[in-house]
């Protein structure tokens, strides 16, 4: 049976809209797989499908059942509130931000109703979120927040390259001391768990070093010896699979090859750069740990193009298609 999957819009200034919308409109095969419905404001899809289509019918709803079968004509989107202004595109403001974090909150909602099966995301721009006094940085601190969720992660797939990431936003020079060594264990614990909920039945994990060359023995650095080597022995010990420390410039590329299932990344753009440089429009972002999946797009918000019917929305579809395909039940995904 096809499942229903939720599809937030994002920062409605940004290019999340047309991302959504282009997704629906011209991909067929997402109704082969699920019955999308939209979580944001009819107001404001309605603002940009005429530069996509003029033959779609948008229907807002304020409940989800079976009764509602979406297909590539009608638009079901969920909220319960009418627009009077609809925020400009590419101007970072509060009203934005509020938007964006409403249609999340009633993601979640749904989601823990039981009435989708997992959801889509947009992407969110965390200025307007800060404007909007939303007390949440991205979104899966909301997400993990809201759902009293513990060690959520983020998984980024790209063809055969998996990257989990240790870290997210830190500043640079934050990173090193943000290494610890039961940190580390912990998420090569879970990194090896949740490849098992991918169907990966004996998960074989890379740990990517933070210094040139893994720190040549200590010469470009010791964080490899005091830290993650250690992690790398104490997780071997618990029965994780693990290798490393492999030096960043080739650790991504043997993961593509095959080497290894999945790679955890240190940091940020770490992970980013890679995953961003083999296919920046079909990578996607799933957040394993919450008692649902939540899948995404890779970028950004993309304020400079936003209303100007020039985003690509493939990491969109991709994600859509992701959240159809490993959707588990609730009772069944920890």
């Amino acid at each position: 049976m096809k499942k229903y999957i939720g599809i937030t819009i994002g920062d409605p200034s940004g290019v999340g809209p047309e991302i959504v919308l282009k997704s629906l409109l011209k991909h067929d095969e997402i109704y082969e797989i699920c019955y999308p419905i939209v979580f944001g404001n009819k107001e404001i899809l309605s603002k940009y499908i005429g530069n996509i289509s003029d033959t779609i019918d948008i229907v807002q709803i304020d409940k989800i059942d079976d009764s509602i079968l979406p297909h590539k004509n009608k638009i079901f989107c969920y909220s319960k509130e009418k627009l009077e202004n609809i925020p400009s595109p590419g101007v970072i403001d509060s009203e934005s931000g509020r938007l964006a974090y409403q249609a999340i909150e009633d993601s979640i909602q749904s989601l823990m109703n039981e009435e989708i099966s997992a959801v889509a995301t947009a992407p969110i721009n965390k200025e307007a979120l800060k404007k909007a006094q939303i007390p949440f940085l991205d979104h899966t601190e909301i997400f993990t927040k809201k759902t009293n969720s513990k060690n959520t992660m983020t998984l980024f797939m790209t063809g055969n390259l998996r990257i989990f990431f240790l870290t997210r936003h830190l500043r640079f020079s934050e990173i090193s001391s943000a290494l610890k060594i039961d940190d580390i264990v912990l998420n090569l614990k879970n990194s090896s768990k949740y490849l098992k909920k991918l169907g990966i039945k004996n998960p074989k994990i890379a740990l990517a070093a933070l210094n040139p060359h893994a720190g040549e023995s200590g010469m470009f650095g010791d964080e490899e010896i005091g830290v993650l080597t250690p992690a790398i022995n104490i997780a071997k010990n618990n029965g994780i699979d693990v290798y490393g420390p492999i030096a960043a410039d080739s650790v991504f590329h043997l993961c593509k090859e095959g080497e290894f299932d999945a790679v955890l990344s240190l940091y940020h753009d770490q992970g980013h750069i890679a995953a961003k440089t083999l296919d920046f429009y079909k990578t996607i972002s799933l957040t394993m740990g919450l008692p649902f999946l939540r899948t995404s797009v890779d970028h950004g918000t993309a304020m400079d193009i936003a209303g100007k019917n020039s985003a690509n929305e493939i990491s969109m579809v991709e994600a859509i298609k992701a959240a159809a395909e490993y959707g588990w039940d609730l009772e069944k995904y920890e």
